[in-house]
């Protein structure tokens, strides 16, 4: 097949022992490094040496109560990154922080100095949050409802955004002949005042490498695609079919367009955890110890915690009761109950059969094939308008990263669809995004 110019985009999205639930538990894993540095520096060393876009961090504000089952604690993203940044030089830093459980100035801060400190390599996973138990951590009895933290979310984005462009990429002048160190006339107020925020400003430190870091969002509800077609750069989502995966690159590409905004300025990065085998069959028996791995327990407390429904005392052999299902319920509107939803109305699985679809990547394609099938399902959702790329979500760490670097990429350079090397040494240029101009900049010209 012959090169073409577009690429794919690809991540690796780190959890701390891999994406299955049971991941842990398995022979070739790597548990008892999870609060080891050195462990997550050599895998970002190999997703660089592969020439992926970046490594993703995920985080949330609160400990999950099946931490007993699994290793779902949180390391903090931002230190966490800091010390990827010290151990690499080109793959991009992306991790996540709530608009809910964060102020804007403290975190405009946070990542302005990681894509400083980085050369440009910072990209933010906005995400409002979506779990209640953070509430009680940060003096509040009740976790904001869906459309609340989304008000709050625009608003928070409107701040951090003028936080970022509040210095002219001119300001920071540095010359020791004429005694000036910044041009003060060049430094912006900002003087939000809004339903949440009150910032006065400037930032504390010069405008960044990438002028701002890159907005990555994961939400894939109504709100979440309205958002993502107005700020994000970069969308996280969840697809189990290539047709749901194409009605929602359609739409969001529409809404951005409608905005004003280039659409080939958005990559829309779903989510694939890969099994990868010699045959097929190893591929689907390597998936199958997995499942072997799993405890019903911790299964059944993530399907409650996605769709609002207790099934501990039914029959894991029964078939999945539909009925119980609120869809008018708060967690209606999430993306993910969106996406357990169609495939309970869609294969009709018992409740086991559902569980072990969810273990493998919580509602994310999971794959089980060839190094072959695996590139060949990566370029059909990449040339049939499904995906500019995708999260990687290797099964288990750091064997399952191993096996699709060394098996799957050669395949996707051989197509032409994957980069031999880095064109560029920021996150922005990894993704193809233009560096935005400061909107200070932009009204001083308007008003010459």
């Amino acid at each position: 097949m012959p090169p073409t110019a577009r690429k794919l985009n690809l991540n690796l999205f780190i959890y701390p022992g891999g994406h299955h639930e049971a991941a842990w538990r398995y022979k070739d894993s790597q548990p008892g490094r999870a609060l080891d540095i050195t462990f997550y520096q050599q895998l970002a060393q190999r997703a660089e040496a592969a020439k992926l876009d970046a490594v993703f961090f995920a985080d949330g504000p609160a400990l999950a109560d099946n931490i007993r089952f699994a290793s779902r604690f949180r390391l903090e993203p931002l230190t966490w990154l800091s010390a990827i940044a010290a151990a690499t030089t080109r793959i991009g830093l992306i991790g996540t922080a709530s608009t809910t459980y964060t102020e804007p100035y403290n975190l405009a801060r946070q990542f302005a100095s990681l894509d400083h400190l980085s050369g440009g390599r910072a990209g933010w996973n906005i995400v409002t949050t979506s779990a209640a138990a953070a509430a009680p951590n940060f003096g509040l009895s009740d976790h904001p409802v869906h459309a609340d933290r989304y008000d709050r979310a625009r608003e928070y984005l409107d701040v951090v955004s003028k936080l970022w462009d509040s210095w002219e990429d001119d300001a920071l002048v540095v010359d020791p002949e004429s005694g000036i160190f910044a041009e003060t006339d060049k430094i912006h107020t900002i003087d939000h005042v809004g339903r949440h925020f009150k910032v006065a400003g400037p930032l504390n430190l010069p405008r960044s490498p990438q002028g701002r870091p890159v907005y990555v969002q994961a939400g894939s509800s109504d709100e979440g695609r309205s958002f993502a077609a107005r700020y994000a750069e970069a969308i996280f989502t969840a697809h189990q079919t290539l047709e749901n995966a194409q009605a929602f690159y359609a739409d969001i590409k529409r809404q951005a367009a409608a905005l004003g905004r280039n659409p080939d300025h958005i990559k829309i990065l779903p989510g694939i955890s890969p099994f990868i085998g010699g045959t097929e069959a190893e591929a689907k028996r390597l998936e199958q110890d997995f499942n072997n791995l799993i405890q019903p327990e911790y299964s059944l407390g993530q399907l409650r915690r996605m769709i609002g429904i207790d099934l501990s005392g039914h029959d894991l052999d029964g078939p999945f009761p539909r009925h119980l299902v609120r869809t008018e319920s708060e967690l209606g509107v999430a993306s993910r109950f969106r996406v357990v939803l169609d495939i309970v109305d869609r294969e009709k699985p018992t409740i086991r059969q559902l569980i072990q679809r969810l273990a493998g990547a919580r509602g994310h394609q999971v794959v089980a094939g060839t190094p072959e099938q695996i590139a060949n399902t990566i370029q059909l959702w990449f040339d049939n308008g499904a995906a500019d790329g995708f999260n990687v979500m290797p099964p288990y760490l750091p064997g399952g990263f191993d096996v699709f670097a060394a098996e799957v990429l050669p395949l996707l350079r051989g197509r032409g669809i994957f980069r031999e090397d880095y064109e560029g040494t920021t996150l922005r240029d990894h993704f193809g995004l233009l560096r935005p101009d400061s909107v200070f900049a932009h009204r001083l010209k308007a008003s010459a």
